[in-house]
């Protein structure tokens, strides 16, 4: 059985741990609320976007236009969302467990894969495994802005025209509730039409109700980039809530372990001390009736 200091030491160690958790998980609420405004006050725009050019995309000559025209699928980037530090239960366990099943499924169709690793986890994974990564990007989450999607953005529309990938894929954590993200992948070039229940723009469905200011094309090659960047944007705030929310319900958890764990110590530690106060008490009856006798 353990010293009564080596009991006091560790109760002391696990209380000071439990001090750390509880701060977490209350820093991790407090990113969690500011990320969750930033991440609703986004969705009406993206939702809206595209809806608009998944009807208008199923209007036009799809092969005008290099984002939207469908290729034979040969090469497929993936865009895999994780975290850059750990502390946050399955959230990047469970997105690249999903990343690795679609990439058994894509290796055996037989497609090349191309990966865009974001977050440290990702690619300490890929690296772990020996996988090629095309770009990686870190430190992502500190301060997340638009202008990051952008770059992303820019990047892969560049490969994607250059025809050097034929399809891309971002693979992230969707938000669901705080006690749920779900680990989802999405399409996102080419740009997927979607039915309207017309007549490909000649008859009476909702594709007549589009008139061109000032013309298709400029306003096709005007929003189509900003699509690809908007849904990257989005993926990348859903995924940030998605984390410190995991991260807040770990870090709970944590201090509800250290709780039970001090509560079993303690009693331990009780146990031991009467145990060392009754050893005690019979040496001193012991000492008393060796100097009667």
């Amino acid at each position: 059985m353990p010293n009564l200091r080596d009991i006091r030491t560790r109760i002391t160690s696990v209380t000071n741990t439990g001090k750390i958790t509880k701060a977490m998980q209350m820093v991790s609420a407090a990113k969690l609320r500011r990320a969750q405004n930033s991440m609703l006050a986004a969705r009406p725009y993206s939702n809206k976007l595209f809806d608009m050019l998944s009807y208008i995309s199923s209007a036009v000559d799809r092969e005008s236009y290099p984002l939207l025209n469908l290729r034979e699928r040969k090469v497929v980037e993936l865009i895999v969302l994780t975290s850059d530090k750990g502390l946050c239960g399955a959230f990047n366990t469970n997105i690249l467990k999903e990343t690795a099943r679609l990439m058994n499924e894509l290796k055996g169709e037989g497609i090349k894969l191309s990966i865009v690793a974001v977050g440290k986890k990702a690619r300490d994974y890929f690296h772990r495994f020996g996988v090629p990564v095309r770009k990686t990007y870190i430190d992502f989450y500190k301060n997340v802005k638009y202008e990051d999607a952008q770059e992303i953005a820019a990047e892969i529309i560049e490969s994607y025209t250059n025809e050097s990938i034929d399809e891309l894929i971002i693979v992230y954590n969707e938000f669901k509730t705080v006690l749920q993200q779900t680990p989802k992948r999405a399409r996102l070039l080419p740009v997927e039409p979607q039915s309207t229940g017309g007549t490909g723009g000649t008859g009476d469905g909702v594709l007549d109700r589009f008139i061109f200011e000032p013309s298709e094309a400029e306003i096709l090659n005007a929003l189509l980039p900003k699509y690809v960047e908007n849904q990257i944007f989005r993926a990348i705030l859903e995924s940030r809530v998605s984390e410190e929310a995991a991260r807040m319900i770990a870090m709970e958890n944590a201090n509800k372990n250290t709780k039970e764990l001090i509560g079993k110590l303690t009693l331990q530690y009780n146990k031991a001390r009467q145990a060392s106060i009754t050893t005690e008490l019979m040496d001193i009856v012991g000492g008393a009736e060796a100097l009667s006798q």
